[in-house]
């Protein structure tokens, strides 16, 4: 019988101020069932979006420069290598190879000046076993 693991606390990130309006991201690792993986939190239109750093087309990290990744008019998430292009409130393919796609979420919020990411039973902290 397959031992359930316990919930992890919220991960501290970055303080709220560094997540500027449709501006730099911050990167982080995970692992994401049992795979090393990134991660991103951006904020956008003033909410904290987090999703895996993984195109739906080809499961490749999409930013075209570390942490960059709107597309020039702000609008969209953009893949660097195949222009996927995803909706950034709820990462929704909205152009693009990603078909009807959608970026794999992940759970933040802000508090007392702190971003915070909650792990969940998929996705997980790099450094917990």
């Amino acid at each position: 019988m397959l031992e359930a693991k316990p919930e992890l606390p919220p991960q501290a990130l970055c303080p709220s101020a560094q997540l500027e309006d449709k501006g730099h991201a911050f990167v982080f690792d995970v692992l994401h069932f049992g795979q090393t993986a990134r991660a991103f939190v951006l904020r956008f239109d003033g909410a904290l979006v987090g999703y895996l750093n993984r195109c739906v087309h080809v499961p490749t990290e999409m930013d075209w420069q570390p942490g960059e990744f709107l597309d020039s008019g702000k609008e969209f998430i953009l893949c660097s290598i195949h222009g996927a292009a995803y909706d950034p409130r709820d990462g929704r393919c909205v152009g693009g190879p990603c078909g009807r796609g959608k970026l794999t979420p992940l759970r933040v919020e802000e508090r007392d000046g702190q971003v915070y990411w909650y792990p969940s039973r998929d996705t997980r902290p790099a450094f917990v076993d």
